[in-house]
């Protein structure tokens, strides 16, 4: 079992929320704040099986794009979404 926190911008969150759901997978939504750009982000909490870890960020990795945004008086490229997966000991739904 694998848990994926995915941090995303704030406007491809309803995207990836939706393919997510379209592909039967269920995830968290938590608002939470890029320190960095001091943006919105959403931060999704994804737990699945070891062999649906290339699915979850295909699908993610399709719905976010990278943008470039003014940081001052410098235009800097900004991803879509920063993604860790973590090795999960268990998981139980009650």
């Amino acid at each position: 079992m694998k848990l994926i926190i995915a941090v995303i911008q704030d406007e491809f969150s309803n995207k990836v929320v939706k393919a997510l759901m379209d592909n039967k997978y269920r995830a968290t939504k938590l608002s939470s704040t890029g320190g960095f750009l001091k943006s919105g982000n959403t931060t999704l909490l994804i737990g699945v099986k070891d062999d649906e870890v290339d699915e979850i960020i295909d699908i993610i990795e399709k719905e976010c794009k990278n943008k470039k945004v003014m940081k001052g008086h410098k235009e800097i490229n900004v991803g879509g979404a920063n993604i860790f997966v973590l090795n999960m000991e268990d998981f139980k739904k009650l």
